[in-house]
C-alpha cells in the first residue's frame, strides 16, 4: 500500500491547511512518520541555513540550541497521549543533508522519541516503480503524503481518510519497523565519525 499512496485520491492541502489538519488529529494516537528522500531543503531553519551556507560548526551550534525546545516538544507529545514512531530510510554513503538531519534527530532520540533507522535495501521490495512517499499516519484518523517541490522544499500534503488505506499503510510501516535499529546506535557508528559535510 505504501507504494500506491501517490495514486490514492485525496485533497491537496497547502502547508497552513496541512498544519491545521495535523494539529486537529494529533492527540491520543500512535504517530508514524516514514521519511524516504535523502535530500530536502529547510529554508527558514537557522541550523539548515548555516549548513547550506557551508558553516558546519555554526550549524551544529544552532542545532544544540534547540535541545530544550526538543525536550519540551517530546514532553508535550507525551502529555497529549501521542506515541511517536519515526522511521528514517538511509542510503550509503549518506548525503550531506542526511548527515545534518541526523544531528537534530539525535536530539529527538536523546529526549525520548522513538526514532529508528532502516537501510534502503530493506524497502526496495516496495519500490518497483518509484521511491516510497514521505508519509505521516495519525492513528486511524488520517494519512498525509507530504509533498515537496523538485528541490525538496515542502509545499503541502495530500490528506487520505480512507480507513482501509490508513490501516494497510500503518501495517506496512509497522512491518518495516521490525527491520530498524535505534537512531542513537546508528548515529554513533555511522554519523559521528564523518568529517564535516560539503553541501
Amino acid at each position: 500500500m505504501l507504494d500506491l499512496i501517490p495514486d490514492v485520491p485525496g485533497p491537496e492541502l497547502d502547508l497552513a491547511s496541512y498544519s491545521d489538519a495535523f494539529d486537529e488529529a494529533y492527540k491520543q494516537i500512535v504517530f508514524w512518520k516514514l521519511e524516504r528522500r535523502q535530500t530536502f531543503r529547510e529554508p527558514g531553519m537557522p541550523s539548515w541555513e548555516a549548513f547550506a551556507a557551508g558553516d558546519w560548526d555554526r550549524a551544529l551550534e544552532l542545532n544544540e540550541r534547540e535541545r530544550d525546545t526538543v525536550r519540551a516538544k517530546v514532553a508535550e507529545d507525551e502529555s497529549l497521549g501521542v506515541e511517536s514512531r519515526r522511521l528514517r530510510v538511509v542510503e550509503h554513503p549518506v548525503t550531506p543533508y542526511l548527515q545534518w538531519e541526523m544531528q537534530y534527530f539525535r536530539l529527538l532520540a536523546e529526549a525520548g522519541e522513538d526514532l529508528r533507522v532502516i537501510d534502503a535495501s530493506s524497502v526496495r521490495h516496495l519500490e518497483a516503480d518509484r521511491l516510497l512517499p514521505e508519509v505521516v499516519i495519525l492513528g486511524d484518523r488520517a494519512l498525509f503524503e507530504v509533498l515537496y517541490d523538485a528541490e525538496g522544499t515542502a509545499y503541502g500534503a495530500r490528506r487520505i481518510d480512507d480507513p482501509q488505506v490508513i490501516a494497510e499503510a500503518g501495517r506496512e510501516v509497522a512491518d518495516l519497523y521490525v527491520a530498524t535499529e535505534p537512531l542513537l546506535d546508528y548515529f554513533v557508528r555511522e554519523i559521528a565519525p564523518l568529517p564535516a559535510p560539503v553541501p
